[in-house]
């Protein structure tokens, strides 16, 4: 596993499942190493920067190089965000370090790792993790007393590991739509920066129908797209377009009544144009404790639409799970 460890880090932290001879040399990589790596990467994204007409004398928030972070999971995301500053990434079995308390922890994992992340994680870093995940998180977190820790949406996509990531820019929202909030946002936001990809720092208020328009963006789009056989959202979207914003209104109402928000005017068209930057995404209904299943048990009086595509996509075998 490519772990980075500080020599520090061995007095604080619970005990690495790698190998110790392993340990010992990623850390000298650390502090032996530094320079080139540092130079290396650099390198890296003065030719992103160049690549996209940036030049020195570009906005720094565009393009600085963002503090320390602990990143969780090795994937597509954990990956692109490793890389855009000093880093500590963690893979399958290893420990997060007691250590570098107050920075942020962004777990770039599945949503069925976070229980063992937050169990095994250190009193003191619980704080700093930042929740990174699709879905319907607040009930969780709030269970687990981590309702105030920082969260994002992530409106990118990286289609494949060390693949260059696609921000969700759109025609309708040029600033972008990836959202984060809480007491590491910014620190995110700037790692994002680092990366040429935009992140905006929103309140708490502002975040709520955020996510939960992203949520139901992903619970619409995929179910629909599953429900009717397409190969991808932009399928979905563009043949079943009629469909698609029936769920997307029937949704929004329904969150409204439930939560007692507002959702700004235009998520339909919001939601549109942020498909057409992701059209190649494929489409199925899973995770559905994190996504769907939020509106299936508002009942088939407040969802009818979706609740009825569920039904369908059970009875066409599509699902790979029971609905309750």
């Amino acid at each position: 596993l490519s772990v980075l460890l500080f020599l520090q880090s061995f007095a604080t932290t619970t005990a690495w499942t790698s190998a110790s001879a392993n340990n010992h040399i990623r850390s000298n990589s650390v502090s032996l190493g530094m320079a080139s790596r540092s130079a290396e990467k650099n390198a890296s994204r003065g030719a992103w920067a160049a690549k996209r007409g940036m030049t020195e004398g570009t906005d720094k928030s565009d393009t600085a190089v963002s503090g320390f972070c602990t990143v969780i999971g090795g994937g597509r995301i954990g990956s692109l965000l490793e890389q855009g500053g000093e880093s500590l990434l963690l893979k399958r079995g290893d420990s997060i370090p007691a250590d570098h308390e107050g920075t942020p922890i962004l777990i770039a994992t599945r949503n069925d790792s976070l229980e063992k992340i937050i169990d095994e994680c250190p009193e003191n870093r619980l704080k700093d993790l930042v929740f990174l995940q699709n879905g319907y998180l607040d009930g969780y977190v709030a269970e687990k007393g981590l309702a105030d820790n920082t969260q994002a949406l992530l409106y990118l996509s990286v289609p494949a590991l060390g693949v260059e990531a696609v921000d969700g820019i759109t025609s309708v929202n040029p600033e972008g739509l990836t959202a984060a909030t809480g007491v590491h946002a910014q620190a995110l936001a700037d790692r994002l920066a680092s990366l040429g990809l935009k992140c905006n720092v929103v309140t708490p208020e502002e975040y709520k129908p955020a996510m939960f328009e992203k949520l139901i963006w992903i619970s619409t789009y995929m179910l629909v797209g599953t429900a009717k056989e397409c190969s991808s959202v932009g399928q979905a979207g563009s043949e079943h377009a009629e469909l698609v914003e029936s769920v997307v209104n029937e949704l929004v109402a329904a969150v409204s009544a439930k939560e007692g928000i507002s959702f700004q005017e235009g998520s339909m068209a919001r939601l549109a144009a942020y498909t057409d930057v992701v059209a190649d995404f494929p489409c199925a209904v899973k995770e559905f404790e994190w996504r769907n299943e939020y509106f299936f048990k508002l009942g088939d009086d407040v969802c009818p639409t979706h609740n009825g595509l569920l039904r369908e996509c059970a009875d066409k075998g599509f699902l790979g799970f029971d609905l309750p």
